[in-house]
Parts: structure tokens; sequence; C-alpha cells
């Protein structure tokens, strides 16, 4: 078995490895998020309460209420951007592994001797290949739609 056989399968190991540590990362993050969501739910709630009930409360407090929700409102807005960001990285992140797989296949019938293909492998390969090109374009969508996402932003 030579040695850069071996170099490749460990590199996609721990490509892999990588992979789902930052898929574990991002789940994490979204069950954060989606736990801030709901407390930021509750609190707007008693908020809108507040005003609605209270409207013999002096027009400071109901200020400084209204400041309070547009506060939560933003807080909001921002968790809802970061799971959007995070929701990409998981596609993201999808696309990669796909990509790697067919790399892989890709590469065992670019090792076969030319002599040694038969037609079916030739048309796997190709197939393989175009595979690859759909996940690659697929993975410079994405790379675009983050980019306008950040240019939006600023």
């Amino acid at each position: 078995y030579p040695i850069w056989k071996r170099t490749l399968a460990r590199r996609a190991r721990e490509s892999q490895m990588k992979r789902f540590c930052r898929a574990q990362a991002i789940q994490r993050r979204l069950e954060e998020i989606e736990v801030k969501f709901r407390e930021l739910e509750q609190q707007g709630i008693k908020l809108e309460k507040l005003l609605r009930e209270e409207n013999e409360s002096p027009a400071d407090q109901q200020t400084q209420w209204t400041n309070q929700l547009l506060y939560l409102v933003q807080k909001k807005n921002n968790l809802m951007s970061e799971e959007s960001d995070l929701m990409i990285a998981v596609q993201e992140l999808k696309l990669e592994e796909q990509q790697c797989q067919l790399d892989e296949k890709l590469r065992s019938y670019m090792n076969k001797e030319d002599t040694l293909k038969t037609l079916e492998d030739e048309k796997a390969e190709q197939e393989i290949l175009k595979q690859l090109v759909e996940v690659v374009n697929k993975r410079n969508v994405l790379i675009q739609l983050q980019e306008e996402k950040r240019l939006s932003e600023l």
C-alpha cells in the first residue's frame, strides 16, 4: 500500500473529523439560538402586555418599555441573521462532504490504467466528474450568497 495512498486516506479522515466537529458546533449553536429565541419571545410578550395594559403609566415608563421592546427585536433580528449564516454553513458542510466522496470515487477511476478501463468505467468517470462540477457550482452559489448578505449588512 503506497505511502501516498495512506497519506490521502489519513487526510480524508482528518477533514471528515473536522467537518464533523464543525457540524456539532453548529448544531449546538442552533440549539442555543432556539433557546434564546424563546426567552426573547417571553420577554417581548411581557413588555407588550405592560404597554397595552398600563396606559396610566408615566410617559417615561412607557418610553423605557418601548425602548426595551425595540432592543429585544434588534437582538432577535441579530439571532435570526446568525441562524441564517449557520444554515448556510450546514449546507456548505454537506456539499463539502459530497465533494470529498466524489473526489474519492473519481480518484479511484483515474488511478485505473486507461487500457484496463471499460466503457462503463469511462461513463461512470464522466458522470462523477459532472456531479463534482455541479457540487462545486452549488458551493460557489453559497459563497456568493454569503458575500451578498455580508455586503447588504454593511
